[in-house]
């Protein structure tokens, strides 16, 4: 299943911060795949879900500043 976000969702990524376009169901067995544009360049690069963290958000207190 792939799902595209109506607000791209900030992230920081070891390349650098970006914003999610969309995640790919990864199934029961296998990691979701997230859809990153890189903030500094606009290119596109895929992650798995444990090599993103969540940015910001407001509804959840997160503040991360790394």
């Amino acid at each position: 299943m792939l799902y595209e976000f109506n607000n791209p969702v900030p992230v920081v990524t070891e390349l650098g911060p970006g914003y999610v376009w969309y995640v790919r169901d990864g199934g029961t067995w296998e990691n979701d795949i997230f859809c990153v544009v890189m903030e500094g360049d606009g290119r596109v690069r895929h992650f798995r879900s444990d090599q993103i963290n969540i940015s910001k958000n407001g509804t959840f207190d997160i503040l991360n500043n790394n």
